[in-house]
């Protein structure tokens, strides 16, 4: 897929706000919660950060203790995720910027890559990949988030398995779809009827989330 081709028209972005972008939100909340990924402290930074909404949910389920750092090439991206942020009032800022060439802050303490590298050329995605695995190196959570689709993401399995060997785990995730009343019924008007809520994730856990019981 071209790079930016989810958010290249306004219908596309009118679609992604109002529909996709709260189903991203219940998934990554469903994920987080069940790896309990709760970050305690510090900035999470959200990659490809698009509306807002996953890195948001990342931080809700860390009882909003995490700022949040979005970056994404589209300026109407960008005024949509710090919208988010306000609204749900959270800790955040948005900027754009091209995420496979934004350096991860040492200080960053989560970092997420939602519905990115699906998007990404092989060259860009091995180029972020290497920067999430270095994150992780020094101690920051790292959340990687795609469609369960193995159509969309051939290279899944090589990167879940270097994910393994540095420590971390790779998932895939059904849930029961719990979708508010707007988005219920653009779903059913569509016909795509989600009935679950469905991921793959690959989780490193860093030194900065909440213990496992």
């Amino acid at each position: 897929m071209r790079r930016g081709a989810a958010l290249d028209s306004a219908g596309k972005r009118a679609a992604f706000a109002l529909f996709y972008a709260p189903l991203h939100y219940l998934t990554v909340r469903h994920v987080v919660a069940a790896l309990e990924a709760g970050v305690r402290r510090g900035v999470i930074v959200d990659l490809g950060c698009g509306t807002g909404t996953a890195g948001a949910a990342w931080a809700v389920e860390s009882d909003g203790h995490a700022r949040l750092s979005g970056i994404d090439r589209h300026p109407a991206a960008v005024d949509e995720a710090r919208w988010t942020y306000h609204q749900l009032g959270l800790d955040g800022v948005a900027r754009t910027g091209d995420a496979p060439r934004t350096p991860i802050p040492p200080s960053a303490t989560g970092v997420m890559a939602a519905y990115l590298l699906n998007e990404l050329d092989d060259a860009d995605r091995g180029r972020t990949w290497a920067a999430l695995r270095a994150a992780a190196s020094r101690g920051a959570a790292v959340l990687v988030l795609e469609p369960i689709a193995r159509t969309l993401t051939p290279w899944w399995s090589g990167v879940a398995a270097e994910a393994v060997a540095d420590g971390g785990r790779a998932d895939e995730w059904r849930f029961e779809a719990e979708l508010p009343a707007i988005v219920a019924r653009l779903d059913q008007a569509a016909g795509l009827r989600h009935h679950q809520l469905t991921a793959r994730s690959i989780y490193l856990p860093g030194t900065a989330t909440t213990p496992q019981r």
